[in-house]
């Protein structure tokens, strides 16, 4: 008799039942070694392990791979999974975290979730319930200053139409018409457009949401000439493009430890020097995003390049002592 394979962790395996459940297209080999930092044969042993215990398993074919997929064709787990009430607290405290901040459309996607998730642990539901309050109660955020914008929630939905279409729209923008091109749409402080206007070339610009006062679908559509959104957006310190700045920053060794753990932009390298200062060095665009950010750190921070954002933030500096000295 042919002797099955093991593998011995259980809750590797069931994790492993999870995510293969959650993959329409299943998972491959590759796929289960690097969600569990394991090796090839490892990974082989995991799967024929869920082979032997669930025959409902099948090989699911990928035409855009050459690799092989395994997964469920039907909702076979649905009995086996549920929800901690520290999981779906985590959810309804980003829900009010969404609204608190004005994201209106975020935080109505997760009552959608939440709600979701409810009707399919009604089993027990009151437990849930419960236990969920209680880490509510005892858990919460800091009060965060951010500006809030009421957004017309149907502008969203037409904007995501004309992202999963590439249709143009005609908006009106601070009481202009304007014909664009959605490429995207950013959330920060403010939710951001980023679009191409029809009368300004092909470059992307960014454009406020809550500055819109009427959008339309268009029927003409548009090509993304292969934009990237995430790119995008690593090329700014914050939202905005602009200038790109090779920055060298010293920060005083009263705050090293501080900045050896701040994240300041994808491009950062950090160096802690022999007198225990920190030298940061990143390459960004949006020069009063960096300004604004510099200022929270006080004296303890000191812009060493380029030579040019040195005197920006001087002169805003100077600005700032003049107001307040009136």
């Amino acid at each position: 008799m042919e002797e099955k394979p093991r593998y011995s962790r259980t809750s590797d395996i069931l994790e492993l039942l999870i995510f293969m459940q959650s993959r329409v297209q299943g998972v491959s080999l590759s796929q289960i070694q690097e969600k569990f930092k394991v090796s090839r044969r490892t990974a082989e042993r995991m799967r024929d392990s869920l082979l032997n215990i669930f025959p409902q398993i099948t090989e699911i074919e990928n035409t855009y791979s050459r690799e092989k997929y395994w997964g469920f064709m039907g909702g076979y787990m649905n009995e086996i999974i549920n929800f901690t009430p520290e999981e779906l607290a985590q959810l309804e405290k980003l829900k009010t975290y969404q609204e608190e901040n004005g994201f209106e459309d975020k935080e109505k996607i997760l009552e959608q979730v939440i709600t979701k998730i409810k009707s399919l642990s009604r089993k027990y539901i009151n437990k849930l319930e419960n236990s969920m309050q209680i880490v509510l109660e005892s858990e919460g955020y800091a009060i965060r200053q951010m500006p809030k914008y009421k957004i017309d929630l149907n502008f969203l939905e037409i904007i995501r139409e004309s992202l999963k279409s590439s249709k143009k729209i005609l908006a009106k923008y601070n009481d202009k018409d304007k014909i664009l091109s959605p490429y995207g749409l950013i959330y920060g402080e403010k939710i951001y457009l980023i679009g191409v206007e029809e009368k300004k070339g092909t470059n992307p610009y960014c454009y406020l949401l809550h500055k819109f006062s009427d959008i339309k679908l268009l029927s003409e559509t548009f090509e993304k000439n292969n934009f990237n959104l995430d790119e995008y957006s690593k090329k700014s310190f914050g939202v905005y493009q602009g200038k790109c700045y090779d920055v060298k920053l010293l920060f005083s060794k009263n705050v090293a430890n501080e900045v050896l753990n701040y994240y300041f932009h994808n491009t950062q390298k950090v160096k802690q020097n022999e007198d225990g200062s920190v030298t940061v060095k990143f390459k960004a665009s949006g020069n009063k995003e960096i300004m604004w950010h510099l200022f929270k750190w006080g004296e303890d921070v000191k812009i060493l390049a380029p030579v040019d954002l040195k005197k920006e933030y001087i002169t805003m500096l100077k600005s700032v002592l003049k107001t307040q000295e009136e």
